[in-house]
C-alpha cells in the first residue's frame, strides 16, 4: 500500500496484521481522487480512519488538513506511524483515538466543518454504524462539502446525504455525495 500520487506519491504505508483493517486498495483510491479533482486547502474528515490511507491521500493531493478517527488500537498504531513517517505535523493532521460519534457530537459543538468526509467504516459493520449519521454529517459540512463512502456493493446508502455519484470496483462500491 502505497500514496498514489502529490506530494508523497510512492511513499509505503503500513497496516496492521490480521484481517480487522481492510485499506483502501491503491487502484481504488487512484479513480476517487481522480473523480474528486483538486483538493486545495480542503478540510477532510476521515472517519473510521484505520491506517490512513484515504485522508494521508488526500493531505498528499494539496488538503490543507485532516481529522483522522479510529478506535481501533492497532489501527491507531499503523495510522500514527503513517502520519509520522510522511512528516505531517499537527498543522497538518489530527488524530483522534475513541468513538465517531463522539467525536461527530464534539466536533458540532466546536463548530467545525469539512469540505471532504471519508466514511469506510469496516464493512462488516457498515449496517450497525451507518444509520443516523446523514443528520448528524450535515452540521459539520461546509459550502460544497462532498461526503465519500466506501462499502462492499451490498451496502445500503446513508440516508439523508443527498444523490450519489457510485462507482464500482470489483466488490467496492464508492459513493460521492453532495449534499
Amino acid at each position: 500500500m502505497r500514496i498514489v500520487a502529490g506530494e508523497h506519491r510512492g511513499r509505503r504505508l503500513v497496516a496492521p496484521p490480521g484481517e480487522d483493517t481492510r485499506p483502501t486498495s491503491d487502484r481504488v483510491r487512484e479513480a476517487l481522487f481522480s473523480i474528486l479533482g483538486p483538493l486545495d486547502d480542503a478540510r477532510v474528515l476521515d472517519l473510521f480512519a484505520g491506517t490512513g490511507a484515504l485522508g494521508l491521500e488526500a493531505l498528499s493531493r494539496g488538503a490543507a488538513h485532516a481529522t483522522f478517527v479510529e478506535r481501533d488500537r492497532r489501527a491507531l498504531q499503523a495510522l500514527r506511524r503513517n502520519v509520522e513517517t510522511l512528516g505531517m505535523g499537527r498543522e497538518r493532521a489530527t488524530i483522534v483515538a475513541g468513538d465517531h460519534t463522539r467525536h461527530l457530537r464534539d466536533a458540532t459543538r466546536r463548530g467545525d466543518a469539512y469540505d471532504l468526509v471519508l466514511l469506510d467504516p469496516p464493512y462488516r459493520d457498515w449496517p450497525r454504524l451507518t444509520p443516523g449519521l446523514g443528520p448528524v454529517l450535515r452540521p459539520l459540512l461546509g459550502e460544497g462539502a462532498r461526503v465519500v463512502t466506501e462499502s462492499d456493493r451490498h451496502a445500503l446508502a446513508i440516508p439523508d446525504l443527498g444523490d450519489a455519484d457510485e462507482r464500482r470496483y470489483g466488490d467496492t462500491l464508492i459513493r460521492i455525495h453532495r449534499p
